[in-house]
C-alpha cells in the first residue's frame, strides 16, 4: 500500500492524531511512539533554520519534505503554507513539485500575510485550491489535498465566512478541510456538519479539548502545528536562561536521560531465528 493510500484510509472513519515533527529526529521518535501519520510544521522547520514562520524558500521546504517523507515509514502530510505563490498556475506548479517529494498529502492556506487584508479574495482562494487539485491529479500520486481557511488565526474569526470558504474549497476538490484556530465546540461541530462527509482537521495547541471530545464532535484528524516544537524550545530556553541569569544548572537535571534519547535512534534489533 502506498503512503498516500494509507493516509486516505485513515480519513475514512474514526479520529487520529497526526503530530508535527520539526526535523527527522523528532519525526522518527514520534513514529516509535505509535502515531499512524505525521505532518510537517512550517513554523517548527523555519525555527531550525533561524527564520520566522513563512520565512523559508520553496527549495528549502521541498528539501525538508523529502527528508521527512523518505525518512519515516508512515504517511507524511506537508504544511505547504500558501503554496509559495499567489497565482493559481504557480501554486499548481509548486504543488506538483511537492508531490514528487513523497508526501502523502499537503495543505494550502488562504492567508495573505498582510494584517490589514489577511485573507485572499474569495474567488482567487478557490481557484488556488482548484489548481492544487489539478496538479495532484496530474501527478498520479493520489496525495490528499487539505484546504485551509486561516481567518481564526489572522484576526478574522468569522464562522460563517470560514464555513463559506471551506465548503467552496471542498467543491473545488479539497479532500479534507481545516480552519486552524477554531476552539469552541459549537464552532467545530458547525464546521464538521457543513462540510460532511468530507473529514475535518482540528488544530490543538493547548489543552482546550481531548481526543475523545473531538472525536465525539465528528472530527476525523487532529494536528498540533508548531506546539511540539514550542514545547521543546520551552525546555531549552528555560534551561539556557537559568544558566545565563543565575549561573545554575538545575533545569539540566530534569532533562530526559542521554541514554533514553540516544536509544531512540539506535537501529531496530531483529529477532534471532
Amino acid at each position: 500500500m502506498t503512503p498516500a493510500l494509507a493516509f486516505r484510509r485513515l480519513h475514512e472513519s474514526g479520529c487520529f492524531v497526526m503530530p508535527n515533527p520539526w526535523d527527522l529526529g523528532s519525526a522518527r521518535v514520534l513514529v516509535r511512539l505509535g502515531f499512524p501519520a505525521l505532518a510537517t510544521t512550517s513554523a517548527g522547520f523555519a525555527w531550525t533554520q533561524g527564520r520566522p514562520d513563512n520565512g523559508v524558500t520553496l527549495e528549502a521546504a521541498l528539501g525538508h519534505l523529502r527528508t521527512i517523507a523518505k525518512g519515516v515509514d508512515v504517511p507524511v502530510n506537508a504544511d505547504f503554507e500558501g503554496g509559495f505563490a499567489t497565482a493559481p498556475a504557480e501554486v499548481g506548479a509548486n504543488v506538483a513539485a511537492a508531490t514528487a517529494t513523497g508526501v502523502a498529502g499537503l495543505s494550502i492556506e488562504d492567508s495573505t500575510g498582510d494584517p490589514s487584508n489577511p485573507l485572499l479574495e474569495f474567488s482567487l482562494a478557490v481557484e488556488r485550491i482548484r489548481a492544487a487539485r489539478q496538479a495532484i491529479d496530474d501527478s498520479g500520486t493520489g496525495a490528499l489535498l487539505t484546504g485551509r481557511s486561516e481567518g481564526f488565526i489572522v484576526g478574522r474569526p468569522d464562522l460563517p465566512e470560514t464555513i463559506r470558504r471551506l465548503t467552496a474549497y471542498a467543491e473545488a476538490g479539497a479532500d479534507c478541510l481545516y480552519a486552524p484556530g477554531i476552539r469552541a465546540r459549537s464552532d467545530i461541530g458547525s464546521v464538521v456538519k457543513a462540510v460532511a462527509p468530507r473529514p475535518v482537521n482540528v488544530l490543538v495547541g493547548s489543552d482546550f479539548a481531548t481526543v475523545a471530545e473531538l472525536a465525539d464532535l465528528g472530527v476525523r484528524r487532529i494536528s498540533v502545528g508548531g506546539a511540539l516544537a514550542r514545547a521543546a524550545w520551552t525546555g531549552a530556553l528555560q534551561a539556557a536562561r537559568e544558566i545565563a541569569e543565575h549561573g545554575t544548572f538545575s533545569s539540566l537535571g530534569r532533562a530526559v536521560a542521554f541514554a533514553d534519547i540516544n536509544g531512540a535512534f539506535a537501529p531496530e534489533q531483529k529477532a534471532q531465528a
